[in-house]
């Protein structure tokens, strides 16, 4: 039982955890599968404490999309972190997901001022969401080894996917987001 005193639980956001980033996919990831099995923890100590769980999932309506695209295999959420009853599921188009979502109003509803983030691909989704729930006021952490990402190239450089995903979450930690490894995230939780 929560203390009356006690501050509202956290909400955890899960973002994209689609077909089209895994192996099959039309645009797999590096190591999405760790990334499913550490937010997999995550979401089963959501649950576990009955805190608000809710899912987002990507449809891409952009003209020239090659993936996420509306009627196809890759659009669902993978079986291991799919919704269960009451958990929403918010669709975007972009990928930050309070543009244009009810996200932050569904949010509020549950009473949450604090989020905790996983998903994909980190330098694009949950970078975005990241920053965008800090301006909205939200307390962030994001799960690092509960998201993936992949190889980046600019001028004529390609950024290994290790290298894209250290850059952006050290970029979040610290300013806009907490940034913790999942086992300790879960160890760090009250029993009870």
């Amino acid at each position: 039982m929560t203390h009356p005193d006690a501050p509202p639980p956290p909400a955890l956001v899960l973002v994209d955890f689609q077909q089209d980033y895994f192996p099959g996919g039309a645009f797999p990831l590096v190591a999405p599968e760790a990334a499913l099995k550490a937010a997999r923890a995550v979401l089963l100590a959501f649950r576990a404490r009955r805190w608000p769980v809710v899912h987002v999932r990507h449809l891409s309506v952009r003209p020239g999309a090659t993936f996420f695209l509306p009627d196809t295999p890759g659009i669902a959420i993978r079986p291991e972190v799919a919704p269960d009853t009451g958990e929403p599921v918010v669709v975007k188009h972009y990928p930050n997901a309070f543009r244009d979502t009810p996200l932050d109003d569904l949010l509020r509803a549950r009473g949450a001022h604090a989020l905790v983030l996983v998903g994909m691909m980190t330098h694009m989704c949950i970078d975005a969401t990241a920053r965008a729930a800090f301006d909205r006021g939200y307390a962030v952490t994001v799960v690092a080894d509960a998201t993936a990402t992949r190889p980046l190239t600019f001028g004529g450089t390609t950024v290994p996917a290790d290298a894209v995903q250290a850059s952006f979450l050290a970029a979040l930690d610290g300013v806009f987001a907490r940034v913790v490894r999942a086992a300790d995230w879960v160890a760090a939780l009250p029993r009870g």
